[in-house]
């Protein structure tokens, strides 16, 4: 298994969503919720339309940990989720395929690797980049490790550290500015 990158530059981010933005509004709230919540696409694409709409906080229970989650929504995510879901009937997916199926992870991978192809942005991406994208610049942020790893549900700092990739980052900054 290969391990995924963030987006690190916060002009890469805003590329890839216009990219989207062009391409598809379902495509574009899906990256927005991505790189704003941290959710895993697993939980994303299990959102049903009555989980968000009109709702300042969206309540799961994460399928790969099993723990319940609640978080508030962003304006930004507001606004998105509000135009995205008019007409759209509570019980139905919020994202649904172009044959009406519910949108999956393998699908969302492809759209996630495409986008930011045309973009040019290189690194390792894939679905989990928009959750780590989320991580690392939260941290740059807040710069507060205990609540992103309360946040991610990991067990310890250094392993949510590593998972964003300011360890890898410390490392070659270290080494970028360390002569002897």
């Amino acid at each position: 298994m290969t391990t995924v990158e963030p987006i690190r530059d916060k002009k890469d981010v805003e590329r890839v969503e216009r990219y989207l933005q062009k391409q598809s509004a379902r495509d574009h709230l899906i990256f927005v919720f991505g790189t704003n919540c941290g959710l895993r696409i697993s939980d994303i694409v299990a959102l049903n339309v009555g989980d968000v709409r009109g709702k300042n906080y969206i309540q799961i229970v994460e399928k790969k940990t099993g723990k319940a989650k609640r978080f508030p929504l962003n304006d930004k995510l507001k606004g998105l989720i509000s135009d995205f879901v008019k007409g759209k009937r509570d019980k139905e997916p919020l994202f649904k395929s172009l044959w009406g199926r519910r949108y999956n992870r393998i699908t969302a991978y492809y759209m996630i690797r495409e986008a930011c192809k045309n973009v040019g942005l290189e690194e390792k991406i894939g679905t989990h980049s928009m959750r780590k994208t989320f991580g690392y610049h939260h941290y740059q942020k807040f710069k507060d490790v205990a609540l992103l790893q309360k946040i991610f549900n990991h067990s310890s700092q250094q392993i949510t550290l590593r998972y964003i990739g300011i360890e890898q980052d410390q490392i070659d900054y270290s080494y970028n500015n360390f002569v002897l």
